[in-house]
Parts: structure tokens; sequence; C-alpha cells
């Protein structure tokens, strides 16, 4: 449990500064795409002998570009979702069936462990948070400013090519980092659902990041204890808790409206 709240905390900052700017781009279909090859990679990783992570990381930091020039263009940005969410989830499946792992790798892999969470992991997801951190530091005015007025962006001079990229690829990390705890399958309820509330709390960048980090808080902290004392899946109650949250916002929205 030690484990699973240190590992959890970084997760649930990581997911709240991230998610923001996934809304922001309108990306959530991006961080739902990741997930889904999380798993293949995670089904790789096992399948080769490596920690899922590793895999996780393999794939979604190399997909998640091509990923991005492919469905650039929103004509054809609902197929390419589906052809390579097909193509990765039906990867998972054989990467696992090779490795002659049975249904509870699957299930981890999915849904995320709680208990499953060593010190080594754990030191890992701290490092890679680091990583992601100091990476959003160091981009932060550009980024927020491509993510939240790209045109203005692109008139200002700012490469907006890189700064893609760059999101790419911390996103990816993120992806990977965050599916420890709540699975592979649920990762953008905590990149999408905390920062999708906050818009409607707050008007301003940081206020929205600092709502979406609480609310991404919140639901791992309670998601772990109730997931502890109930011994039901730690991601079910994450779930659970950021809709009610997210469905909370909906109904201010509309009364102070």
């Amino acid at each position: 449990m030690r484990h699973a709240y240190i590992a959890g905390t970084m997760i649930a900052i990581i997911s709240g500064i991230i998610g923001v700017y996934v809304i922001g781009r309108n990306m959530s279909f991006l961080s739902h795409m990741l997930s889904e090859i999380g798993f293949s990679g995670a089904s790789f990783g096992i399948f080769m002998s490596w920690p899922p992570l590793n895999g996780m990381l393999l794939f979604t930091i190399v997909s998640s570009v091509l990923i991005g020039q492919l469905s650039s263009k929103s004509s054809r940005r609902e197929a390419s979702i589906s052809a390579i969410s097909s193509l990765f989830l039906g990867s998972g499946i054989l990467f696992l069936s090779l490795a002659n792992k049975n249904a509870s790798d699957a299930t981890s892999i999915l849904f995320g462990s709680m208990i499953g969470i060593s010190q080594g992991e754990v030191n890992q997801i701290l490092w890679l948070s680091l990583a992601v951190l100091v990476i959003i530091f160091l981009v932060y005015r550009d980024l927020r400013f491509d993510s939240f007025d790209h045109v203005g962006a692109q008139v200002k001079g700012v490469n907006t090519q890189l700064i893609s990229i760059v999101f790419l690829v911390i996103l990816a990390l993120s992806v990977s980092v965050a599916a420890q705890i709540v699975g592979s399958l649920l990762i953008f309820v905590l990149l999408t659902l905390p920062a999708a509330s906050a818009k409607y709390f707050t008007r301003t960048v940081s206020g929205m990041m600092v709502f979406a980090i609480g609310a991404a808080l919140l639901g791992v902290w309670l998601g772990l204890y109730l997931g502890y004392v109930t011994n039901w899946p730690v991601s079910f109650f994450i779930a659970m808790i950021e809709c009610v949250i997210y469905f909370t916002a909906l109904i201010w929205n509309r009364v102070r409206n």
C-alpha cells in the first residue's frame, strides 16, 4: 500500500497537469489510443521477459508521434483510430498467447495492480514522473500558448511542430506511468476527466492544473483506500470517483448558467 500511494500520488500529479493540455488540444482520442497501445506494449514486454513498463514505454513513445501524424487530418481521424486500435489490441492478445501467460496477466495490464508494484517500479515511476515535470517546465509557456491558441502561437513564431512532438512524447510517458495503477484501459479516465471538470470551475490554465491535480489525487487516494477495504478493483473506484466529479461539474455549470 505504501508503494501504491507513492506511485499513485505521482501519477495523479502528472495526469492532472498533462490532462489540461490534452483537453486544450482536443486530444482525448489520442490518450485513449495510447492506452490500448500501452496494453500491447506491456504484453510485448512480458513476451520478451521485460518489465511491462519497459514495453509500454517503447510502444507508446514510438507510436505516439506516428499516430499524431497519421490522424492529423480530421477527415481520416476516426478511421485511423479504429484501424490502429484493432491492430494493437490484437497484437497484445497475440503476445500474451505466445508468452504462455494466463488471464491474470492480461487483467493486471488492462486494469492495473495495486499490490503488484515493487520498490523498483516505484523508483522507475518517480524518475519518469520527474522527467515529465522537467520537460513541461522547460516548454511550459510555448506548450500553453500552442495548446490554447494554436493560430496565435504560429503567428508569434512558436515552433508548433516541435512543441507537438514534445507533447506527444510526454503524453506517451504519462500513459505508460499511470497505467501501473489504473491499467491501460482506464488511463484516459485520469488524463481527461479531472481536467475536463476543471474547466467548469476555473478559467486559467494554472487554476485548471490545480483543480485537475486535486481531483486526480482525490480519485487515486480514495480509490486505493476503498480498494484495500473492499478488495474490489482500484480502477473501478477511481473511474467512479472521477465520473462523479465530472457530472457534478456539469450540474454546477448548468445551475450557474
